[in-house]
């Protein structure tokens, strides 16, 4: 491993208005390994990764590269560097095809025949990373599912042209993968990192983390607080070291409701013709899962269309909100306030005669900002002023502080740090004594163990029905990988 730092950060700070993000930051990123950030939602890691990336100038301190301080760091000029970015929002243009975003990249890619190379280029090396992926160069973007599209994000990041990729980014790389693609990743992280490509890999799966980096930082309100080689350090250590409690993960729920318990929902997937129907019923958590893209979020929309209503496929008793992972395009409402974003599921309880009651809507997002720690200093700003993870507990606040008895969840804690994820769990198991249902499907296999049935997916049908005493990761890769019965 060189000496010499790729990229050094001194003192760097980064206000927004009144809120400082980044408080004296310094870090030295050199040749041939991967670094760990992790930290609460809105411990400053998004914001240190825009001032790596270029797409953020610091407010003071200064970025060090190639040996000289750069004053007009950009975006082009990391590009130069060879350090690139896969942010937690995907950056990709969806009215263009995957060929198109990797031209959209590396202008170099021009001129008879572009569209061509383009094409070889990404498909390449999608077929490097992830292997089986079944996306085409001709593919539009805004066609394909979110994991798809984590997929050419990731990808693009790893081509090369006029220059190699000497420092990748990989903001909450895995949020949207599933177990299998999100290993075949890391497996080719490790693979980089040998070759002599760094890595800062941001995560809030801890797992991850301790796997796969050579070191791990630790941030907290804008700071750095801690640093450590992964070797020296397990689970407990760096919860601690985030301010956490230690063995957290390992508290088990409690089981749900019993047969006896009243349907809620009756549902056969897309494939209707093929596979078993999903029963849940009331106060019980089920889990939906499954390699990525096979019909687990299409039969969530599906049962949430069919509110009300009693057909042949479908049968579903009782009210409906839907907690998105894909929080950008189905999920917030960017024009709108945190308070309006999550009073938008209860606009009927918050209406005083014929007028919605801002005093009543202020009291409704104050009370969800306190029980689930919604960091910002007012909550009448814009929702987008928030963290991923920030926005993504307020678009959980919306649904349970709706009157809905029935709750989807897609994939919901999708870039949202383990300590508030160890709170949606306990909060999930406490809404479900008071009657509600949960559908939630989540890309990690580790969450299931929080469910009372897990249904396996694999191409657009039910494959197995797993009690969670059955539950294990081995049967839910067999499932997901065998041949349907």
């Amino acid at each position: 491993m060189a000496d010499a730092p790729i990229v050094c950060l001194n003192d760097v700070e980064k206000q927004f208005g009144v809120v400082r993000a980044l408080d004296g930051v310094t870090l030295d990123i050199v040749n041939g390994e991967c670094i760990g950030l992790v930290g609460h939602n809105g411990a400053g890691k998004s914001t240190l990764m825009h001032i790596l990336a270029g797409t953020l100038m610091p407010s003071g301190g200064h970025v060090l590269a190639a040996g000289a301080v750069q004053q007009r760091y950009s975006p082009a000029r990391a590009m130069q560097l060879g350090i690139r970015c896969v942010f937690q929002e995907l950056s990709l243009c969806p009215n263009l095809t995957v060929a198109e975003n990797a031209r959209v990249y590396h202008a170099v890619l021009r001129g008879f025949g572009w569209r061509r190379n383009a094409a070889n280029l990404i498909s390449a090396k999608l077929n490097e990373i992830f292997p089986g992926h079944d996306i085409r160069p001709t593919d539009l973007v805004q066609d394909l599912s979110i994991g798809r599209r984590q997929m050419v994000e990731v990808a693009r990041a790893f081509t090369e042209t006029s220059g190699p990729a000497r420092l990748i980014i990989l903001d909450e790389p895995t949020s949207s993968l599933d177990a299998h693609a999100s290993r075949q990743l890391l497996a080719h992280i490790r693979r980089a990192v040998g070759l002599g490509t760094s890595f800062v890999f941001i995560s809030h799966l801890l797992g991850e983390i301790l796997g796969c980096c050579d070191r791990v930082v630790v941030m907290r309100d804008g700071k750095i607080v801690a640093g450590d080689r992964t070797a020296v350090l397990d689970y407990d250590r760096l919860m601690m070291a985030m301010g956490g409690t230690k063995g957290g993960m390992e508290a088990a729920m409690q089981a749900g409701a019993g047969d006896a318990a009243p349907l809620r929902v009756r549902a056969r997937p897309v494939r209707e013709s093929f596979g078993a129907e999903l029963i849940a019923r009331e106060g019980e958590v089920i889990g939906l899962s499954g390699l990525a893209g096979h019909g687990q979020t299409e039969l969530l929309r599906k049962i949430f269309l069919a509110s009300g209503r009693r057909r042949g496929d479908i049968d579903v008793r009782g009210s409906l909100a839907f907690v998105a992972g894909d929080r950008q395009n189905y999920g917030v409402f960017p024009l709108m306030s945190i308070t309006e974003n999550i009073g938008v599921g209860s606009l009927a309880q918050l209406r005083e005669g014929f007028f919605l009651s801002p005093r009543k809507e202020s009291a409704l997002a104050e009370t969800w900002r306190g029980r689930i720690a919604i960091r910002t200093p007012d909550m009448r700003n814009n929702i987008l002023s928030l963290s991923g993870g920030n926005q993504q507990k307020a678009l959980f606040a919306r649904a349970l502080g709706s009157e809905a008895r029935i709750i989807l969840l897609d994939d919901p804690t999708r870039g949202v740090d383990v300590t508030t994820r160890l709170e949606f769990y306990d909060l999930i198991r406490s809404e479900t004594r008071t009657g509600r249902t949960f559908l939630w499907y989540t890309t990690e296999t580790e969450e299931l163990m929080h469910c009372d049935h897990v249904y396996v997916f694999r191409n657009g049908a039910i494959v197995a029905d797993l009690a969670r005493r059955e539950l294990s990761e081995e049967k839910v890769i067999q499932s997901s990988f065998g041949e349907a019965d």
